[in-house]
């Protein structure tokens, strides 16, 4: 498999930005991950983490980084917008999200074609963090697992734990020391075989959706020794 983000030009700067961010992040956290071997898959792949702090995306990406994964972000195009970071994550390669506007379809379909291309996508179904008061999984808009099946690759499941105790959920303030522990763990594929080649309607996304977000449900319980909620928080609109 060609890894394009390695060699071409988004991918020589998104090296370099991982060149600085890493080592602060290696610096301030300490790390425990599981189920890496389910990232070593011969194609490009979706990868759909919960979302926890505003802290979470930089745990997710060292976690892909460190597995020789480099990854593609979903983002809001506000923050490609923001001066100077919006242009080093846009010459990144990185994937801005044109919400509710005639350039929403964009996003889905750069993100099939570098799926298509080998690379690592990754797309938070929640589409913002949790408003659980516990932290566990909301329900999930449909882009990853459109993304998955319209490219048919691999949907890659994954939670994670431990951002919030370094940023709080939609707070700014960084808290270091003592230095935390960063868990995150890939699930296998999630099987959804018998929703491949088939015309993607709603009621097909909504039930790769509702299989995923409870994927994640349940590697985030493993990760925490804790039983998920059997009903997940419905917050907002699912696209």
């Amino acid at each position: 498999m060609t890894r394009v983000t390695r060699n071409s030009e988004a991918g020589k700067n998104l090296k370099a930005i991982a060149s600085v961010v890493r080592p602060p992040v290696n610096l301030v956290t300490k790390r425990d991950y599981r189920g890496v071997e389910n990232l070593a898959i011969d194609s490009g792949i979706v990868v759909s983490p919960n979302h926890i702090s505003w802290f979470d995306p930089l745990a997710i990406a060292q976690f892909l980084w460190d597995n020789d994964r480099p990854p593609r972000f979903l983002g809001k195009a506000s923050i490609f917008r923001i001066p100077i970071l919006g242009k080093l994550i846009k010459n990144a390669g990185q994937i801005p999200v044109y919400r509710n506007s005639h350039a929403a379809a964009q996003s889905v379909n750069y993100s099939i074609a570098s799926v298509k291309r080998g690379e690592a996508v990754v797309i938070y179904p929640e589409g913002t963090i949790t408003r659980d008061p516990n932290l566990w999984p909301m329900h999930g808009k449909s882009g990853a697992v459109n993304v998955a099946l319209s490219a048919n690759v691999p949907l890659i499941p994954v939670a994670q734990w431990g951002a919030q105790e370094i940023m709080a959920p939609y707070q700014k303030k960084l808290k270091i020391f003592p230095i935390k522990t960063i868990k995150i763990i890939a699930g296998k594929p999630l099987d959804l075989d018998d929703l491949r080649d088939k015309q993607l309607d709603s009621t097909i996304l909504k039930i790769g959706t509702e299989r995923l977000m409870r994927a994640i449900a349940d590697l985030l319980g493993e990760l925490r020794e804790e039983i998920p909620p059997a009903e997940l928080l419905k917050w907002g609109r699912r696209t």
